[in-house]
C-alpha cells in the first residue's frame, strides 16, 4: 500500500505539471522576415541641425549577453565583471553626416563591432564622449565632432554601475568620470556565503510605510555589501588627452552637476542606513556644491531614508526636494518645498513654495513662487521671465505659471490650465535656445516666447507653431502642418526668430526622416537623413483609423489593418491587441491620436506581423476605463472592459472583415492583465495572449497602475479585479509568457506561475512559456523569435484553425 500510495503521487506530479522541453523555436519565415529586418540608427543633432551623429544597433540582444553575470541590488541590474549595467543596450557602430552633406561617413578609429554607450555632447557641442564595454570594463573615449575621429582616453576602470559615469567640465576641456576605487573590498558570493544570522526588518507602531512592490531590493547583510562596494567610485579629471588626475576619494557618487559658469559643482551621494523596502534612489543622501577645483563649499542638503510618505500619488517628503541649477544664473540653487506636509489629504491654498540662493550659499533665501498643486518644473528664461509648472494627478490638471523670479510679490499669472488628458487642447512645448553659459533657456524676444505643439484634433495631427504674447497672454499661429496624405512632428527649433524648425515626415510606407523646414519663408524642405523603410513586405498594406462606439456612447478608436492577402469578401480570423488607460473625464477619454498616416512599425511586441498570416489585426484599441467625480475608474473596471472589447469587435464585423468566432485579444504588461479578465468575464474571444501581467491584486495591497486605495480599504476592487480570484470561470485557450528576470513594480514572474498552476488545477485550456533572463520588457533575439513563434503557434491552433480537427503527429 505504501508502494502504491507513493506511486500515485508520481503519477499525479507528472501529469499535473507535465514540462514541454523546446529549444529556442524561429517563426513562420513571413514574420521572420519582418523581425530580422536591419533597425534605422538612432540620430543625436547639435542645436544649430549643422552635426549628425549617427548609432547604429542590432535590434536584439543575445541569450548570451543576458547570461552575463548578474546582481541585482536596490534596484540597479549590474554586471559585477564590466561594471555596467547589465541591461545596458549597446550601439554597435557610430557614423557622422552634415546639414551639407547628408551621406553617412565612419569615424576613424572605430571598429564596427564594439560595445558603446552613455553618449554626452560637451557644452560647447565640438565633442562627444562615450563609453566603450570590454569583457574586462569599461574604457572611456572621446569623439571629435569636425574631424570625425575617435580616440580612447581611459583605460577599463569607469564605474558605469549607476547610470553614465561622465560630466564635462563647462569649458568643454576635461570631464569629471566615476572611476572603480584601488581599495574596493571583494564581492560576496551570496550563493555560497555562510549566514551568521538571521535578517530582521523591524516596523514601528504607528508609522506607515505603504510602498509599492519594488523588485531587486536588498535582502540581507551581504546584498549591503556588495551594493556599497559596487556605488562606491572615485572621482578623476580626465583632460581631452587623457591625463587623469584625483579630484576626489572614493564615496558613492550618485549625482554630478556643474554651475551654468562652471565654477561650482554640486555632488549628492549616497548614505546609511540601506533598505530592504525601497530601492537605492530613496536611500538617504547628501548634496554638498564645491568649487571646480575640489574645494568645500557648503553642505546643501541632506536627505533621510524615505521609506514611509502619506499615502497618495501626489504625496512628497518634507523639507527641499528638486534640488538644481537655475540655467539663466551663473550659480543659483533652486527648490521646492512642500506645504502640506507632503499629505495630499491636507486641504491648503498652495502645495508648495520654490525658493532659491546664490553661491556662496550663505546669503539671503528668496521665494520665487507658490503653487496651487504640486510643483512638477520651472523652464528658465531671464532674470524677470520664467515658466514654472505644477500638477495634480487625481484631477489629472496642470497649471502653467508665467512669474517674476526677482519680485516674489508680484503675483504670478496662469497660462494654461487644463487637463493634460486632453490632447486636443494641449497648447504645446515652450521652445528652448542656448544661452551664453551653453544651457538651454526659455527662448524670448520682447516678451515673446514660442510653443511647439502636436496638434491633435479629430480630424488628425497637425503641429503647429505658436507666438505667446507673455503680457497679454494672447497667441498667434504662426505655422501648421497641412499634410493629409503624411504625418509631420516638429521635432525642434534652430532658430525660432528665423523661423527655422527641425521636423520629422512619415508616412504608413515611408521611414520618418528629419529635414529643416523655414515657416517664414516657406520654401522647401532640407533633408537631413536619407532613411528607407525596411519592411517592404507590409508596405501595401491596407490600414485605417476607424472610429466607434461604446455601447453607453462613448467614442472609441483603433488602427485597422487587414491581411497582405487581403480578398474582398472573405471573412478573416482578428487579433486585437490592446493597454488600459485610466480617466476621469469622458470627453478626454474619447479622443484619438492615432493616423492611418503614421510608418508601419512592427517593433518586436507588435501585433502587425499576423498580416502576413491572414489575419485582421486592430492595434492599440482604445480601452479607456473613466471614473468621473467621486467614482474612481477601477469602480466599473471589469464592465467597462467588455464594453469596450464589444464595441471594437462589432465595429470591425460590421465592416465585413471578421469571422467573429475567431477572434483573440492580447497584450502586454497591463494589457495582460485585461486579457485575462476579458476571457474570464465574457465569452467573446477564442483566445488570449498575456505577456508578463500581474493577475492576483492581493500580491500588490498598496496600489496598482493607477488605483491609490489599499488592499484593506477597497477589498471588492482588489478581489473582483484579479482574474486569478476567478480562475474557475476561464474556459477559453490563455497564452501566457513572461520573462524569468521581470524587474517591473507588481509583475513579479510569480504571478503569471500561480495563476497557471491555478488555470491548469481547474482544468482550463493554458500555455506558460517563461523566458530564461528577460525582463519586464524582452531583448535576446533568441528569446524574441520564440515568443513570436509560441504566439503564431497559438493563433493558429485555437483562433485561425477553431474547431478543426489536428493533424496526427
Amino acid at each position: 500500500m505504501k508502494h502504491f500510495f507513493t506511486l500515485f503521487l508520481l503519477c499525479f506530479a507528472l501529469t499535473g505539471y507535465t514540462q514541454e522541453n523546446l529549444t529556442y523555436q524561429k517563426p513562420h519565415k513571413n514574420i521572420l522576415e519582418l523581425a530580422e529586418a536591419p533597425l534605422a540608427p538612432s540620430i543625436r543633432m547639435d542645436n544649430k541641425g549643422e552635426h549628425i551623429v549617427l548609432l547604429y544597433r542590432s535590434s536584439y540582444k543575445t541569450i548570451e549577453e543576458l547570461s552575463e553575470t548578474e546582481l541585482r541590488l536596490g534596484g540597479l541590474r549590474i554586471n559585477p565583471v564590466t561594471n555596467i549595467g547589465s541591461r545596458t543596450r549597446y550601439y554597435t557602430n557610430i557614423k557622422l553626416s552634415t546639414k551639407k552633406d547628408g551621406t553617412p561617413k565612419p569615424v576613424t578609429g572605430l571598429t564596427p563591432d564594439g560595445r558603446y554607450a552613455n553618449f554626452s555632447w560637451s557644452p560647447n557641442q565640438d565633442y562627444m564622449t562615450f563609453t566603450k564595454t570590454l569583457s574586462t570594463g569599461v574604457e572611456l573615449w572621446l569623439l571629435d565632432i569636425k574631424n570625425s575621429t575617435a580616440k580612447k582616453i581611459s583605460e577599463a576602470n569607469l564605474n558605469a554601475n549607476m547610470g553614465n559615469p561622465v560630466t564635462w567640465f563647462k569649458d568643454s576641456e576635461a570631464v569629471l568620470v566615476k572611476r572603480l576605487p584601488e581599495n574596493r573590498a571583494a564581492l560576496i558570493n551570496t550563493s555560497e556565503a555562510v549566514p551568521t544570522g538571521p535578517t530582521i526588518s523591524v516596523s514601528e507602531a504607528g508609522v506607515k510605510a505603504q510602498n509599492r512592490t519594488y523588485q531587486d531590493l536588498l535582502k540581507n547583510k551581504n546584498d549591503e555589501h556588495n551594493f556599497e562596494q559596487l556605488a562606491q567610485s572615485e572621482l578623476y579629471k580626465i583632460t581631452l588627452d587623457g591625463k587623469a588626475s584625483l579630484w576626489k576619494s572614493t564615496n558613492m557618487y550618485r549625482g554630478i552637476s556643474f554651475s551654468p559658469d562652471g565654477n561650482n559643482v554640486m555632488i549628492t551621494t549616497i548614505n546609511k542606513p540601506f533598505s530592504y523596502l525601497v530601492p537605492y534612489y530613496r536611500f538617504p543622501s547628501e548634496s554638498v556644491v564645491y568649487t571646480s577645483n575640489g574645494d568645500l563649499v557648503k553642505s546643501i542638503l541632506q536627505v533621510p531614508l524615505i521609506e514611509d510618505l502619506p499615502k497618495g500619488f501626489m504625496a512628497e517628503r518634507t523639507g527641499k526636494r528638486d534640488l538644481d541649477w537655475r540655467s539663466d544664473k551663473p550659480a543659483t540653487l533652486y527648490w521646492a518645498e512642500a506645504l502640506d506636509g507632503g499629505d495630499p489629504a491636507n486641504e491648503v491654498p498652495f502645495r508648495d513654495e520654490v525658493f532659491q540662493q546664490d553661491a556662496p550659499f550663505d546669503g539671503a533665501i528668496t521665494s520665487v513662487i507658490k503653487t496651487k498643486d504640486r510643483f512638477r518644473g520651472i523652464t528658465w528664461g531671464d532674470d524677470h521671465t520664467a515658466i514654472a509648472y505644477d500638477m495634480w494627478w487625481n484631477t489629472r490638471n496642470t497649471r502653467t505659471y508665467v512669474f517674476d523670479p526677482s519680485n516674489a510679490s508680484k503675483a504670478p499669472k496662469v497660462l494654461f490650465d487644463r487637463n493634460y488628458q486632453d490632447r486636443y487642447s494641449d497648447p504645446g512645448e515652450f521652445v528652448y535656445t542656448k544661452n551664453d553659459f551653453n544651457e538651454y533657456v526659455l527662448d524670448l524676444h520682447n516678451n515673446t516666447a514660442y510653443l511647439i505643439g502636436d496638434g491633435y484634433s479629430e480630424a488628425g495631427k497637425f503641429p503647429f507653431v505658436d507666438e505667446l504674447n507673455l503680457n497679454t497672454t494672447k497667441t498667434k499661429r504662426l505655422y501648421q502642418s497641412k499634410l493629409t496624405d503624411k504625418v509631420e512632428s516638429i521635432s525642434s527649433a534652430l532658430d525660432a526668430k528665423s523661423g527655422e524648425y527641425i521636423v520629422s515626415i512619415e508616412s504608413k510606407n515611408e521611414y520618418p526622416n528629419y529635414y529643416i523646414r523655414n515657416i517664414k519663408k516657406r520654401k522647401g524642405l532640407t533633408p537631413l537623413t536619407h532613411f528607407e523603410n525596411p519592411f517592404k513586405s507590409i508596405q501595401d498594406v491596407k490600414k485605417e483609423v476607424i472610429s466607434y462606439k461604446r455601447a453607453d456612447g462613448l467614442d472609441l478608436s483603433g488602427t485597422l489593418y487587414l491581411p497582405t492577402d487581403y480578398e474582398a469578401g472573405k471573412k478573416y480570423p482578428m487579433i486585437m491587441w490592446a493597454y488600459p488607460r485610466e480617466y476621469k473625464d469622458k470627453n478626454s477619454a474619447a479622443q484619438s491620436t492615432s493616423s492611418s498616416n503614421e510608418f508601419t512599425y512592427p517593433y518586436y511586441g507588435s501585433p502587425i506581423y499576423w498580416v502576413t498570416r491572414g489575419y485582421v489585426v486592430l492595434d492599440d484599441a482604445a480601452f479607456p476605463i473613466i471614473g468621473e467625480g467621486d467614482e474612481q475608474p477601477n469602480d466599473t473596471f471589469r464592465e467597462q472592459l467588455v464594453a469596450n472589447a464589444k464595441a471594437a469587435i462589432d465595429a470591425v464585423d460590421n465592416l465585413g472583415y471578421i469571422d467573429r468566432e475567431r477572434v483573440a485579444v492580447g497584450g502586454h504588461s497591463y494589457g495582460a492583465f485585461m486579457t485575462a479578465n476579458l476571457l474570464a468575464h465574457s465569452n467573446l474571444f477564442a483566445a488570449g495572449i498575456a505577456r508578463s501581467g500581474a493577475y492576483n491584486r492581493t500580491l500588490t495591497p498598496f496600489g496598482f497602475q493607477s488605483e491609490e486605495r489599499n488592499y484593506w480599504e477597497a477589498p471588492e476592487i482588489y478581489n473582483s479585479m484579479s482574474p486569478f480570484m476567478h480562475a474557475d470561470k476561464m474556459k477559453t485557450p490563455l497564452l501566457l509568457i513572461h520573462g524569468e528576470a521581470d524587474n517591473n513594480s507588481g509583475t513579479y514572474p510569480l504571478q503569471s506561475e500561480r495563476y497557471f498552476n491555478a488555470l491548469k488545477g481547474l482544468g482550463a485550456p493554458v500555455r506558460l512559456v517563461m523566458l530564461p533572463r528577460e525582463s519586464h520588457g524582452y531583448s535576446a533575439k533568441e528569446s524574441i523569435l520564440h515568443m513570436l513563434w509560441e504566439q503564431d503557434q497559438w493563433l493558429e491552433d485555437h483562433v485561425k484553425n477553431k474547431g478543426k480537427t489536428k493533424p496526427a503527429k
